[in-house]
């Protein structure tokens, strides 16, 4: 099977309410350039789903497809349950290129979020990197735009207190039947 698009829409998302979707509604707000701060984060999303990728597949090397299989499911629970804490960014000042600036910051926000864990799950579990990074940095990217074009009223105009339980519910659902499936042999 293709990573490719299990990555997108697990990216997609995941990424509804994380702290990268409000620093890019936040950058795009205070400097009037979605577009800058979207490339920013596109390059972010780009190289922390390479990171997790190929430690994904590197990983699942070593293991069995029923294990990858299973860390498939704790990725999707992981992500389920972080959907419920909920997320700030700090307003802070930056003195730093637009660019760079937005690289950075959503770099930092994603490491070690639970985009990046689902990515390292998905492309170990099809044992296809460089499909699963590009298909997480695509959906990771898309999720962002509306918070990039929304700018502050995004917070107002999307109820990110109503999708963020949605959403992760879902997560939580899916990945107890990714787990149920493994461990009964399927």
């Amino acid at each position: 099977m293709n990573p490719l698009v299990p990555a997108f829409i697990a990216a997609l998302f995941a990424a509804w309410g994380e702290k990268t979707q409000l620093i890019v509604a936040q950058l795009s707000a205070r400097t009037g350039r979605p577009g800058r701060v979207l490339i920013g984060l596109f390059l972010a999303a780009l190289a922390s789903s390479a990171v997790a990728a190929w430690a994904g597949a590197l990983i699942a090397s070593t293991i069995t497809i029923r294990a990858m299989t299973l860390m498939v499911a704790l990725a999707l629970l992981f992500a389920g349950v972080a959907g419920f804490i909920p997320r700030r960014v700090n307003e802070g000042a930056t003195r730093m290129p637009l660019l760079p600036a937005a690289f950075i910051l959503c770099l930092a926000a994603e490491t070690g979020d639970r985009v990046q864990f689902l990515t390292f799950a998905v492309a170990g579990r099809f044992d296809s990197p460089a499909l699963a990074a590009a298909g997480a940095a695509a959906g990771l990217t898309l999720a962002c735009v509306p918070a990039a074009l929304l700018g502050d009223d995004f917070a107002r105009s999307v109820k990110l207190r109503l999708v963020r339980p949605v959403l992760a519910i879902l997560f939580l659902v899916a990945g107890l039947i990714v787990a149920s499936l493994a461990l009964s042999g399927h």
